[in-house]
């Protein structure tokens, strides 16, 4: 993406330095002792803790937050890595207002539930900070397992295996490590490095390799890891994106939010970063709030999300929804996209069919409404790229075009597991894939271990 004006409407440098800085500010400051200690009082340490039962990854939230309240924040720490080694990340980026704190007692009795999300961040900043480490690599076993992906859930996977005493070699077709975390969440969710601080922090354990620049199906073929290692573990994630099936959608202008973010979050001058002064998003999940909202941050004029379906539908939380209105973006729902406008080869306008649901089943009215726009982002979802597998060995079966795996992660290819958002049935959510991750080595050590 050139830097400065291209295309009518899309310039670079919209803002002031200092604008630019406040706008990625921290989304969610962290807690200071005090803060954090008087958030903790407010829990009730439910017996049952349905907050707990919400987590997908089953930290003991209870006892994190009580460990908390004592004054023991290394301990609390400790309670959330047992579970979830990616911690930190998942107390920045997790839709907490949809798992554990809905979950909560007091947003049931008072509809304000206690802030789990920043008392985790709290604990497992701290544990960072110091460069406490509290789990040793194992006794090693001389067993090898590979791993596809330097995503949560190849992080996870490797952290467990580790533990075990594996050694364990992670092939990233990127040059960083991080997946999603470093390249899919929106630069004010995590600021400073976050991502690759909490690589480096996983890595420590010792025992793991990331060789970066290795993808499956072109560096390596799953025929050779598997014949090279004891054990492999696919977790490559979503390498596809939807087309919007609109005429025209090839001009000028037109961009996937994924990658548009991913540039976003590598670039080492926001103000370099061209974006449009009217722009459109197309899609209801979370990567359409997360490019709406940047292009808003980085001096968008108008900023439009359209949704072919209604509010209630949307993928992203209530909270994603109005974080976004409150940066000025307009959500629309009910519309899908029928013809993008271009003079020159450049984008200048959407124009979009109204939908409906009749029977059950959407479809357009054939009532249409045109928007202006120099800028399009496509956010209608990510798919499975199965190429990578083809002809590398034994045949992996799929289930509506992700991999299918059993209650153990393990695919239909012996010694072979897989998790993340490249598994038939996930959520697309960094916590579960991490608890796909951390489950899967464990089913892997099971068989290692005889």
């Amino acid at each position: 993406m050139a830097d400065g004006l291209y295309a009518d409407g899309i310039a670079a440098g919209r803002l002031s330095g200092e604008d630019y800085e406040k706008n990625f500010a921290d989304l969610h400051p962290p807690l200071d002792g005090h803060e954090a200690r008087v958030e903790a009082d407010r829990c009730y340490f439910c017996y049952d803790a349905p907050c707990m039962t919400a987590c997908p990854t089953s930290i003991d939230i209870p006892l994190f937050i009580r460990q908390i309240a004592t004054g023991n924040t290394l301990g609390s720490a400790k309670t959330i890595f047992d579970q979830n080694i990616l911690g930190g990340m998942c107390a920045r980026v997790c839709p907490t207002e949809t798992l554990c704190e809905e979950a909560c007692v007091r947003e049931a009795a008072e509809g304000k539930p206690v802030q789990i999300g920043r008392l985790q961040r709290y604990a497992t900043d701290a544990a960072m900070h110091v460069g406490r480490q509290f789990f040793g690599r194992g006794e090693e076993t001389g067993k090898t397992v590979a791993i596809v992906g330097a995503g949560p859930a190849g992080l996870a996977c490797a952290h467990r295996l580790a533990m075990h005493g594996h050694t364990v070699t992670i092939f990233e077709a990127r040059e960083k490590s991080g997946g999603l975390n470093e390249f899919g969440i929106a630069a004010y969710k995590t600021p400073d490095g976050f991502a690759q601080a909490e690589v480096d922090y996983v890595t420590a354990i010792g025992g793991i390799t990331i060789e970066h620049g290795r993808a499956l199906g072109g560096d390596v073929s799953l025929a050779e890891l598997a014949r090279d290692h004891d054990a492999v573990f696919l977790g490559m994630g979503l390498a596809g994106v939807n087309a919007l099936n609109a005429v025209g959608e090839d001009a000028d202008g037109v961009e996937n939010a994924v990658d548009y973010i991913a540039h976003l979050r590598q670039a080492s001058d926001l103000a370099s970063l061209p974006v449009g002064r009217r722009v459109v998003v197309i899609g209801g999940g979370m990567t359409a709030i997360d490019a709406a909202v940047q292009a808003r941050l980085l001096g968008a004029e108008e900023v439009t999300i359209c949704y072919r379906r209604g509010q209630e539908q949307m993928n992203a939380s209530a909270f994603e929804q109005d974080l976004a209105a409150s940066k000025g973006v307009t959500i629309r729902h009910w519309l899908q996209p029928k013809r993008v406008l271009a003079e020159g080869g450049n984008v200048t306008g959407i124009e979009l069919e109204y939908t409906a649901l009749s029977g059950g089943k959407l479809s357009g009215t054939g009532e249409t409404l045109t928007l202006a726009a120099d800028q399009v982002f496509k956010a209608i979802g990510q798919t499975f790229d199965a190429a990578a597998l083809n002809g590398s060995g034994a045949a992996i079966t799929l289930d509506g075009g992700r991999i299918q795996v059993d209650g153990e992660g393990r695919t239909s290819m012996p010694n072979v597991w897989a998790g993340g958002d490249c598994i038939a049935g996930g959520d697309d959510l960094t916590v579960s894939a991490v608890a796909q991750g951390r489950d899967a080595a464990e089913s892997i050590h099971r068989v290692l271990a005889g």
